[in-house]
């Protein structure tokens, strides 16, 4: 892997990326803590439809938090490929690959959250409307973790671009690796043990950590300095 040398394309496109990832953090936790979160409960069908239908306005800017984080995670799914390209184009370019399936089924899994909503909007047409949307509100939080799957396997490989670029300090690249593991570790035990994923949970945590911390070293990105004769 060849070490990178930065230079004023380099870092524009850092600060750009900077951008999108703060776009991404604050978008995604806003949706599914902020605003999703505090009215869905998964044992609870009956108080989950009683609460989204008496906050529509906020169940939907979720759905729309969601899709502005998937537009910027499109964007820099590229922007990262461009940046770390010339250090090993054939990483790089699976990390790319990686980050975007992650988007593409979080984006699609937005449908589950539509379906849910319109179940509940026809709820005098359906029998145990509370119990169906349910069913799809639970199917989103499946979706979501698929595809953490394949954005843990990006952060893997974004762990090592980082660490060996020489662009960034080795211990972005450690954190971004962490990440990944927390990520597909968690996923695992949703899919395969999910009476292990609340104790789990607060390891996501260091994600959060790892990912901010890396956000914020490429916003800072400066210009460098130039040579004089």
């Amino acid at each position: 892997m060849a070490k990178l040398t930065l230079t004023s394309d380099l870092a524009r496109m850092a600060r750009l990326a900077g951008l999108f990832y703060l776009i991404i953090i604050i978008a995604g936790l806003g949706a599914e803590l902020g605003l999703r979160g505090p009215l869905i409960d998964l044992a609870d069908a009956n108080g989950t439809a009683a609460a989204i239908l008496a906050a529509p306005g906020q169940f939907r800017l979720a759905i729309a938090a969601d899709l502005v984080m998937v537009l910027s995670d499109a964007g820099l799914a590229i922007l990262l490929y461009l940046i770390f390209r010339a250090a090993a184009p054939g990483l790089a370019l699976a990390a790319m690959v990686f980050r975007l399936i992650q988007t593409v089924l979080i984006a699609a899994n937005l449908m589950a959250l539509q379906a849910a909503w319109l179940i509940l909007s026809e709820a005098d047409a359906l029998a145990d409307s509370a119990a169906l949307a349910l069913v799809f509100l639970d199917l989103h939080g499946h979706g979501y973790d698929l595809g953490l799957v394949f954005f843990g396997v990006n952060s893997v490989m974004m762990g090592v671009l980082v660490w060996r670029s020489g662009l960034f300090g080795k211990l972005y690249g450690m954190g971004l690796a962490v990440a990944g593991l927390v990520y597909l570790t968690g996923s695992g035990l949703r899919f395969f043990a999910p009476e292990w994923s609340a104790a789990f949970a607060p390891a996501y945590g260091l994600t959060v950590l790892a990912e901010t911390a890396f956000c914020l070293r490429l916003l800072v990105q400066r210009q460098p300095a130039r040579q004089t004769v």
